[in-house]
Formats: C-alpha cells, structure tokens, sequence
C-alpha cells in the first residue's frame, strides 16, 4: 500500500472516482486539442514563417507532458508489459514517440519522406481523447447525469477526431506533394542532374507518388491542414460544393473513409437531435427508465464477452438486482464479480 506522494500519484494516474483524476484527465485533454491545433497551423507557411519558434516551443511542452503521463500509467499499471502492448498503451506511446523522434533529428530521419510519416503520426495522438468519451459514457451509468449532454460531449470528441485525422491524412497525402519545399527541392534536384549532363534543366512537376501522374497547377487545392478542414466539414456532412477535391490515390482513399464516417456521424447525430426533440415537444423526461435501458443494453453487450456478467444480466432480469447495480459489479475484477455472486446467491 503506498502512502504519501506515491498514494496520491497513483490514485491521480488510476482512480476514475479520484477528482484529482478528472482534473489531469482535463488537463491532458488540453493540451490534445492545442497540440493539434498547433499541427494543423504550422502547415500554414505564412503563420509558420512569424510564429514557428512559438509552436515547436509549445511542441515540446506537450512532449514533456505527454511522456510524465505515459510513464505513470505505465509505472502505475498493475501489469505494464500487457499495458505496453495493449490498445491504450499504444495510443499513449504514439501520441510521444513521433515528435521524440523528430526532436533527436538522427540521420536515419532525415529523408523526407520518412519525415513526413512522423509528422502525419503525430496527428494520433487525438485518439487519446476517445479513452475520456468512453469514461464518460460509463459514468452516465448509474448516475443522475444528462445523458443528452454526455452524448453531444462524445459525438463533437468523435468529430473532433475524424476531421483532424481526415484533413491531417489528406494534407500530407496530396498538399505536401506541392508544397514550396517540395517544389523548390524537387527543382533543385533536377538543376543538379541538369549541371551534370550539361543538358536544359526541366521544371519540376508535382505528382502523384503512386501512380505518377501529375498534379496541374489548377488542382492543387490542399496547400494546408485548416483548407483540407474546409474540405473535411463539406464531405462529412455531404454537402459536396466540389471546390476542392482531392486527385492522387491516396487522397481519394481517405476521401472514401471520409464520406463513411460522414453517414456514421450523420446517423448519430440525428439520433441526438430527434431524442432532444422528443424531451423540449412533448416533455419526455430522462429518468430512471431510460437509465436503466442504457443499463441493461450495456450489461448485454458485456455478457457476451463474460459468463459472470451473464449471470449479472439474468440477476437483473429477475429483478434480483436493479439496472444501476448490476452495471456497476460488471466493470470490477473478475474475483469481485464472484464474490459479488455468491453474496447474492446467499441472500
């Protein structure tokens, strides 16, 4: 049992009811949306060129904090190899190890395109926000919170997330082909193959680099993260103007992923707006039936991966334990949830 300032570290990295916990939570979830507003900025070259010292500055703070927190659930993690290669461990190590990487500067790192992958990662580190939404989605269990206000929470996080990975995805696929540095390298390039054959040197033409056709100028539309954001809100709520579109393989396979998710969020999001309906027109009220159906529907989802909680659902089915209390014994250990069983078998 620790005591003292490990007690306190510990329960702040790994006790959801601790509201030290939900402070750092917030605190983290802070510096997820600046760092990536901060990404998607310095793609503007004009915004780069006067407060780029600024952003690799904050870029660094962020990868300060984010390591302290990666290495305290790590530390604090009741079994750290399984943490290390579980889902969230991994989410925690690529929302680091991208600008790590970038900041050693080693010459394996140097190639471009390699640069580019380690940019476009750090993009992942939104994910990080996903852990909170499913918090708060089980902390409206049980609880007398509105769950029309936890939902609206989860879906802008989830939006949030889709159209920075969207509009991250389509910049480097497509605007970073034509970007200044892009070009001005590629000319170089070609001047110096031009100075070595004594031959005319060509202009550089940017192109697709799978399949190899060019970009014409008039297509170059994706020139920063914020213009492929415009791009991102028009496709995801299928309007489709058809001023910007993206033209190389790679643009066009998110583009598709973009128009799925678009119908995913569009399904969900009228879910939410028909349910808000319902309460403000005709006075449906949010009480315990409901939240003993989102109980119950979460208890069957959970018995089908565990036979414990399956005895849980036909305790609850018998009215043997409420909605509320059933959910809350099914997130415990697996030794407590027996535990819990024989309790009720003796009663």
């Amino acid at each position: 049992m620790r005591t003292g300032a490990m007690h306190f570290l510990e329960r702040m990295f790994t006790d959801v009811t601790y509201v030290g916990y939900r402070r750092f939570q917030n605190f983290i979830a802070a510096f997820i949306f600046l760092s990536c507003i901060g990404i998607a900025v310095e793609t503007l070259v004009d915004f780069d060129e006067v407060y780029g010292s600024y952003i690799s500055i904050f870029e660094k703070i962020t990868l300060i904090v984010f390591s302290v927190e990666y290495i305290g659930n790590l530390y604090f993690a009741p079994h750290r190899l399984k943490f290390v290669f579980s889902f969230w461990g991994l989410v925690d190590l690529l929302s680091i190890l991208p600008s790590l990487l970038l900041l050693i500067n080693s010459s394996a790192l140097r190639g471009t395109k390699v640069l580019r992958v380690m940019r476009v990662l750090r993009v992942l580190r939104v994910l990080k926000l996903a852990r909170q939404a499913l918090e708060m989605l089980s902390e409206q269990i049980g609880k007398k919170r509105n769950p029309l206000i936890v939902n609206l929470n989860i879906y802008l996080i989830t939006l949030f997330a889709v159209v920075m990975i969207s509009s991250s995805v389509m910049y480097y696929a497509e605007g970073v082909q034509y970007a200044p540095s892009t070009i001005s390298d590629g000319q170089a390039a070609l001047d110096a193959v031009a100075a070595q054959t004594g031959a005319t040197a060509e202009t550089y033409v940017p192109s697709d680099p799978i399949t190899g056709t060019a970009i014409p100028e008039d297509k170059r539309f994706f020139d920063s993260i914020p213009t492929s954001m415009w791009w991102c809100f028009v496709t995801l709520t299928t309007t489709g103007y058809g001023d910007l579109y993206p033209v190389t393989l790679l643009g066009r396979i998110n583009a598709i992923v973009t128009m799925f998710a678009g119908l995913i969020l569009f399904s969900i999001l009228m879910n939410l707006v028909g349910r808000t309906v319902m309460i403000l027109l005709f006075g449906q009220a949010i009480g315990t039936d409901e939240k003993a159906e989102t109980a119950t529907d979460s208890l069957s989802v959970a018995a089908q991966i565990s036979p414990l909680t399956t005895a849980l659902v036909l305790l609850e089915r018998q009215n043997l334990v409420t909605p509320e209390q059933a959910a809350r014994i099914a997130v415990k250990p697996s030794a407590e949830i027996k535990a819990a069983l024989v309790h009720l078998a003796g009663e």
